[in-house]
């Protein structure tokens, strides 16, 4: 799976999320000021953005960012982020606020989506919150599925997508200049549909609140989240 992440990485600046980013992190940072923090930990932080931007929004609060990703660990520590290459079970302290940014939780299979839901539950202070979004329905059906091709002057990236049976898989083929020549890597990434219900029932959370977001179209692509324990 981390070698999947870090290909990942590498050519997610050719996929468009950082353009989709300001749209869904402005739900964040409306929910978060109107919460009392000091603490927050992001999970699953790539390569920081969301961290240094809530910095300077909230600067009496400390941030930190974990992530499974060494590359995108390393590209958060250059935005100066307080991050670390760690599973959300092996962290230690407790947060006021705990967030899972752009479909984080997409990626986890049932049974590791209940073992993130324990270590999140011993993580999060006494009356904490975590927030997340995750994909709808309509985001893996018909925004997300299909074929995608992105290239700059060293990469070239191509995506085959497809969503069936509540389990969205995506082939990355990428090619990267090596001087005169290319390297080629593969990477099969899985992704699952969650209706909210169950999210909450597997991580053993209670809905606050939820919110539709649109960041491609007329309809939710997303849903954001706001959670606590019962």
């Amino acid at each position: 799976m981390s070698i999947s992440l870090d290909l990942y990485a590498r050519v997610e600046d050719l996929l468009g999320v950082k353009e989709a980013s300001p749209d869904l992190y402005a739900h964040y940072l409306l929910t978060l000021k109107h919460l009392e923090f000091s603490t927050l930990l992001d999970v699953g932080c790539g390569n920081g953005d969301f961290i240094r931007q809530m910095q300077g929004a909230f600067p009496h609060a400390h941030f930190a960012g974990i992530d499974l990703s060494v590359e995108m660990v390393r590209r958060a520590k250059m935005q100066k982020v307080d991050a670390q290459a760690l599973d959300l079970c092996d962290a230690t302290g407790s947060y006021d606020v705990i967030t899972a940014v752009f479909d984080v939780l997409n990626y986890l299979p049932e049974a590791d989506l209940r073992r993130f839901g324990a270590c999140l539950r011993n993580r999060l202070a006494d009356g904490g919150v975590f927030l997340c979004d995750v994909t709808t329905w309509y985001g893996f059906a018909e925004i997300a599925s299909g074929a995608f091709q992105a290239e700059d002057d060293d990469r070239f990236v191509a995506i085959d997508a497809d969503f069936s049976d509540e389990k969205y898989t995506s082939k990355f083929v990428l090619f990267e200049r090596n001087g005169s020549d290319w390297m080629r890597s593969d990477a099969l990434i899985d992704q699952y549909h969650y209706r909210v219900d169950v999210l909450a029932e597997a991580l053993g959370l209670e809905v606050l609140s939820e919110e539709p977001v649109m960041l491609y179209g007329d309809e939710a692509d997303k849903e954001f989240l706001v959670m606590r324990a019962r």
